[in-house]
This record gives structure tokens, C-alpha cells and sequence, in this order.
């Protein structure tokens, strides 16, 4: 029997966090070992608001290569970048062209970005929800992890399948959102969401000193080291429960508890556990960055085997719409 069909889309941001681990990466690693995987680096998402060329270009390798320092495994999973497959491009236009205008004019993501622009908000931006779901059912994917911010983009994605389905026929599947429902919000160094917008992030690859300086910098009360320290509410304890060991964590919640540890010797502990819980990622990382042209491969080599499925199911499109050549009035559906 085979697999399902797992499909998700990293912005090429360049740079990765604790939040992003837990949220979501850490999940795609597991799914590679029940799953038929694909993740792609969508780049021509994020072309959608004004970026520098150079900087989107390297972002890309670079998000690629943190991914699999992360453990997404080639050998597993199909690894590839969106605009290297053409296909995302057709089939976006093909849906364009039956789906509705208002269904995108409602979008919350839309609504808010469009205000912050203005009169400079491009159709892309707009246009996003509809590349969305054409990433997703170019490869008849089964399974979508998603956040609860994107949950409503999905179900945008089934709508225009459906009605792309009553229109044409059965031509595509239905995709099913895969939320991590126990995974809680991941605190930032603020106490609020971690998000790069907040800029309150605990890098996953920041350098010895950086990651250092900002755990220092989380803000405590003036509670003396030999009294006990308020346990609700504590960024500190928080994240180190995240990434210690349960008996380094325990230990840590006892001298919450009883006092006689400073402020200063917790944040300590806590940039000790988070750098050795990362220590095998950052050394992939290196492994990774003293051979660019195997990334190099791994990501043709991806794009490959992605525009294979890819020109399968555009086939199949195609020849349900009408268009191109050799049209076959009994093509395949799912």
C-alpha cells in the first residue's frame, strides 16, 4: 500500500529558530519515516513583497542546507526549490482562472500585509493563497502540516479543488490539514510567541556569543538569589523545559523552588542546554557549508523527481482543461 503524501513549503529566510524546530521541522523529520515526504524552499513566495535578488538567492541555498542539517534526509524525503519546477507557475494560472476574486480579497494574511503596504500591494500578494494551492495539489499530496495561522490558506486550497473538481472533473484530491494539536506556543525571550517579527528569537545556528548575549538579556524580577524564584510565567523555566534533559530540569524547577540560585546562574544553564541540544545540527551545518556543490545536487536531484510527479499530474490538468498538445479526452484521474 503506498504511502501518503506529504507536502510542505519553507520561506527561504536564511535562518532558523526554537520555535520553528518545535512547531514544525522537528514533526517533518518524523513523518519521513511513514510518509512519502516533499518539501520544497518556496522562493517564489516570497518575491511577493520587495526583496534584493542577491540576498533571496543565497537565502535559498542556505535555508535549504539548514533543513537537512536539521534532518530532513534526501535519501527519505524529496527536497526541492519551488521555481525549479515550472509546473507551480502553470497550474497557479490555471486556477487563477476559476477562482473566485473575493475569496482572496478575504484572506486574513492579505489584509493585514495589504494595510502595512498600501497602494504598493502587488497582485503576487494577493495572488498567494492560489500559488499555495497550486503547490499543494501539483503533487496530489495527501497531508499538509500547517500552523493555525495558515489553516485558513488550506482551506482555500480545498475550495479551489473542489471547484476545479465540478467543473472539469474528478482531476484533483482533496488535501487534509495535519496540525500538531499538542504542540503548545513556543515562549520568545520576551514571554510572548517567538517570531522573527517580535524579535525575540533563540536561534538554532547563532554563533557561541550571540546565542549567549541573549539568553543573558532575558528580563527577570529582583528576586535575591536566596530566595525562591516565581515559577508561572518564567521565560527561563519555560524554554529549559524544552530542551534539557527531565532530570537537568527537575533540578532546575527544585532551586525555582527552594531559592539559593541566582537569576545569572539559571540563564547559564539554560544556554547550556539549548547549545548542546543543538550541537549535531550545527555540526551538519559545517559538514553541509565544506561541500556547497552536494547541496547543489540534492536539490536538482530533488527537482527532478518533483517535476516528475509534477508533469504527471499537469498532464492530467491539462488535459481536462483543453489546452496543450496530444489532448486525451480519458486521461487519468486520481
Amino acid at each position: 500500500m503506498p504511502r501518503a503524501r506529504v507536502l510542505s513549503g519553507v520561506q527561504p529566510t536564511g535562518s532558523l529558530h526554537l520555535g520553528n524546530w518545535l512547531g514544525a521541522i522537528r514533526n517533518w523529520v518524523d513523518l519521513q519515516d511513514s510518509h512519502d515526504t516533499f518539501f520544497c524552499v518556496v522562493d517564489l513566495h516570497a518575491i511577493t513583497v520587495p526583496h534584493n535578488p542577491e540576498q533571496l538567492a543565497a537565502d535559498t541555498r542556505s535555508t535549504a542546507a539548514l533543513y537537512l542539517a536539521c534532518g530532513i534526509d534526501p535519501a527519505k524525503s524529496t527536497v526541492f526549490v519551488q521555481s525549479h519546477v515550472p509546473a507551480h507557475s502553470e497550474l497557479c494560472w490555471l486556477l487563477n482562472c476559476v477562482t473566485p476574486l473575493n475569496w482572496l480579497e478575504r484572506m486574513i494574511q492579505f489584509k493585514e500585509k495589504a494595510l502595512k503596504q498600501g497602494d504598493q500591494v502587488s497582485v503576487g500578494l494577493l495572488d498567494y493563497p492560489v500559488l499555495m494551492a497550486a503547490d499543494i495539489l501539483l503533487y496530489d499530496a495527501d497531508l499538509v502540516p500547517v500552523g493555525e495561522d495558515q489553516k485558513q490558506h488550506l482551506e482555500v486550497t480545498r475550495d479551489i479543488a473542489i471547484k476545479m473538481n465540478e467543473i472539469f472533473g474528478s482531476i484533483f484530491k482533496l488535501p487534509e490539514p495535519a496540525i500538531q494539536e499538542s504542540t503548545a506556543v513556543v515562549p520568545g525571550l520576551d514571554g510572548s510567541k517567538m517570531s522573527k517579527s517580535y524579535h525575540n528569537t533563540i536561534d538554532l545556528f547563532a554563533p557561541e556569543n550571540v546565542l549567549r548575549k541573549k539568553i543573558m538579556g532575558i528580563k527577570t524580577d529582583s528576586t535575591p538569589v536566596e530566595e525562591p524564584k516565581p515559577m508561572e510565567g518564567s521565560v527561563i523555566l519555560a524554554l529549559h523545559k524544552l530542551v534539557a534533559s527531565e532530570a537537568d530540569h527537575l533540578a532546575m524547577e527544585n532551586d525555582f523552588r527552594v531559592g539559593g540560585a541566582g537569576y545569572g546562574d539559571l540563564k547559564k544553564r539554560l544556554f547550556g542546554a539549548v547549545w548542546e541540544y543543538f550541537a549535531p545540527f550545527r555540526a551538519k551545518r559545517v559538514e553541509l557549508e565544506a561541500d556547497p556543490g552536494h547541496v547543489e545536487k540534492i536539490l536538482a536531484d530533488g527537482a527532478q523527481k518533483a517535476a516528475a510527479v509534477a508533469d504527471s499530474v499537469m498532464r492530467r490538468v491539462r488535459n481536462a482543461v483543453g489546452i496543450g498538445p496530444g489532448i486525451d479526452n480519458a486521461a487519468t484521474r486520481p
